[in-house]
């Protein structure tokens, strides 16, 4: 009988789901999202640069990706590191680059960005 418990137990733990992205955490990351989108800036995936609509649109299904296979996404920050960084295909970093400037990595462009979402500025 114990066996059988154990056994029982162990399978269930096994089959556990993640908890799904909380709305406010979700609509954080859609908010980060459109300023991507919005800032005229363009991104860089595997050496091809995109506008910021396409690049909206990839990290939409990216984050879409996630949530249909049980991943955890407990703050803004969990996407961006998960999703919004790199590749899933050939691990290079995203690049984010506005205007004359320089290219910078997403993870930080976006992170700066998450921070002033979160103060209200534009």
């Amino acid at each position: 009988m114990k066996i059988a418990y154990t056994l029982l137990l162990l399978l269930s733990l096994g089959t556990a789901q993640a908890a799904p992205t909380a709305p406010a955490v979700r609509t954080e990351i859609l908010s980060l999202l459109q300023r991507l989108q919005d800032s005229g800036c363009e991104f860089n995936r595997n050496g091809n640069w995109y506008s910021g609509a396409e690049a909206r649109s990839h990290l939409l299904k990216k984050l879409d990706y996630l949530e249909s296979h049980d991943a955890s996404l407990k703050r803004s920050e969990d996407f961006i590191q998960q999703a919004a960084s790199s590749s899933s295909m050939s691990g290079k970093p995203y690049l984010v680059r506005c205007a004359a400037a320089a290219p910078v990595e997403s993870k930080a462009w976006l992170s700066q960005e998450l921070l002033k979402l979160r103060a209200g500025k534009t």
